[in-house]
């Protein structure tokens, strides 16, 4: 058996901010993926999987036993699979926050929920917010809290709009132009990280006034205004923009950020040859970067791992 294959994302804005009310941005990345699948594969990274596996299928069953009216699962076929060596084949870095676990609890809900939601259906707000929420709870069980929108992207593989709690939308994004010098890129910190900690950190530092205020007055605003114009293509005020956010990261979220990319994250600032932000709930794994021009900012961070995921 072998499922249908589900992307990787890239949150591009609303990192953190997203539970605490900013808009939010995620496109899928078809570069990486993954997919269900059982075989006589005996690699330990399958048995891994399959191990990580037997406990989501417990996990499953107090979800569906608490809420029945959320959504159930054929727990007896997935069971049975999952007894047979089912694993999760991905090529998606775990813990490089792009959605690994996102798309592993996409390819489970797709293959054993009942009456689920498709793609095929005219999307509604309600059944998207229906669907954030059972990705939500799904995810819960990889990162103890989670927003949803990872797996509803690989889910639906469109990009994901974000406007509140309560309104959510597929969405456009502007076509890329390849032959564009600006663009946005994956740095690769070589870090393997883990999300709980991340949000946990974040968590804590929201019982300060100060961080409040900071989140409210600066880091939603530039969030919200590098949605914006990434969206309706103005990159001159997305890199004006994404440079005041990628300064209010670096001066309040220093412990998300990996020491050694301390001085990288302000060689771009002051060179403005490329902004970083981070990817995900940081920690590690990839750091998201903006540059005005792509070769300019490859030659400024010679002997880093770049991967360039749009073009404009």
């Amino acid at each position: 058996m072998k499922g249908p294959l589900f992307y990787s994302k890239i949150l591009l804005f609303g990192e953190h901010g997203i539970n605490k009310g900013s808009k939010g941005l995620s496109i899928p990345y078809n570069f990486y993926n993954g997919g269900l699948r059982v075989d006589d594969t005996e690699t330990a990274q399958a048995k891994k999987s399959n191990q990580s596996l037997k406990g989501f299928v417990e996990y499953l069953e107090k979800m569906q036993e608490e809420e029945p009216g959320l959504v159930t699962f054929d727990l007896d076929t997935l069971r049975l699979n999952v007894e047979a060596g089912m694993y999760f084949d991905s090529s998606i870095p775990q813990g490089y926050g792009i959605g690994s676990s996102g798309a592993l609890v996409a390819a489970v809900y797709d293959q054993y929920a009942n009456d689920k939601i498709t793609v095929l259906e005219s999307l509604t707000q309600e059944k998207l917010l229906k669907l954030k929420k059972i990705f939500s709870k799904m995810e819960a069980y990889f990162h103890g809290t989670s927003s949803g929108l990872d797996p509803l992207n690989s889910y639906l593989s469109l990009p994901i709009l974000i406007n509140s709690h309560d309104s959510v939308e597929a969405t456009g994004i502007p076509m890329q132009n390849l032959e564009g010098k600006g663009a946005i890129f994956l740095l690769d910190s070589g870090i393997v990280k883990e999300t709980a900690p991340m949000v946990q950190i974040f968590m804590e530092s929201l019982k300060d006034k100060g961080f409040r205020t900071m989140i409210k007055n600066q880091f939603l605003k530039y969030t919200d205004a590098c949605i914006n114009d990434f969206l309706h293509g103005d990159a001159k005020s997305l890199f004006n923009n994404t440079k005041k956010l990628s300064k209010v990261v670096f001066n309040n979220f220093k412990p998300m950020i990996p020491e050694q990319f301390h001085e990288l994250w302000q060689k771009g600032i002051e060179s403005n040859d490329y902004y970083l932000k981070l990817c995900g709930s940081g920690g590690g794994g990839y750091i998201l970067g903006f540059a005005p021009d792509i070769e300019k900012a490859k030659e400024s961070l010679k002997g880093h791992k770049l991967e360039v995921v749009y073009q404009f």
